[in-house]
């Protein structure tokens, strides 16, 4: 199974793909989809379209796991996150490929077993997880490949459950 994980932003969108095989886990991409400020956010949507469908058609994910959108006190930047979030549905559902949302608790649950768990914590605990050199940087990068690999450890179990 090959993961998309996405930390959905406008100006930053981290990304990260992850594969479980035999049982393990490893890292095979990461980084940040940055739109430059200033640009419409017309051109800055497409732009991020036209990066998530490269990764979609350069890694073939079975999924996309996004982190879902958390209201906290800025709405102008829930909004922003809504939009990315939009777009990344659009070009996965372009590719036929199958999306999943997780909570940021989730997330921090799920791979640090704590949903209050800080950002440092989550990315040393990604390092862990995939066995890699160093602590993916930036952060959004970090909280993708944290997305995925939620995904890839809780889709093996819940396809176990479905009737």
């Amino acid at each position: 199974m090959i993961v998309l994980g996405i930390d959905p932003g406008l100006a930053n969108t981290g990304y990260g793909v992850v594969a479980r095989r035999d049982g393990r886990l490893a890292a095979f991409d990461e980084g940040v989809i940055a739109t430059p400020a200033g640009t419409p956010v017309a051109r800055r949507l497409v732009a991020l379209h036209d990066a998530i469908r490269a990764l979609l058609d350069a890694h073939r994910p079975d999924a996309v796991a996004l982190e879902a959108l958390y209201f906290g006190r800025n709405a102008q930047s829930a909004f922003a996150v809504g939009q990315a979030r939009g777009v990344v549905l659009l070009a996965a559902g372009q590719a036929g490929v199958e999306c999943a949302d997780y909570t940021p608790q989730e997330v921090k649950g799920a791979v640090c077993g704590s949903g209050r768990a800080d950002k440092e914590q989550v990315g040393r605990m990604v390092q862990a997880l995939l066995a890699l050199p160093r602590a993916p940087a930036p952060d959004h990068a970090a909280d993708a490949l944290a997305v995925a690999i939620c995904h890839a450890n809780h889709a093996p179990l819940a396809a176990a459950l479905a009737p």
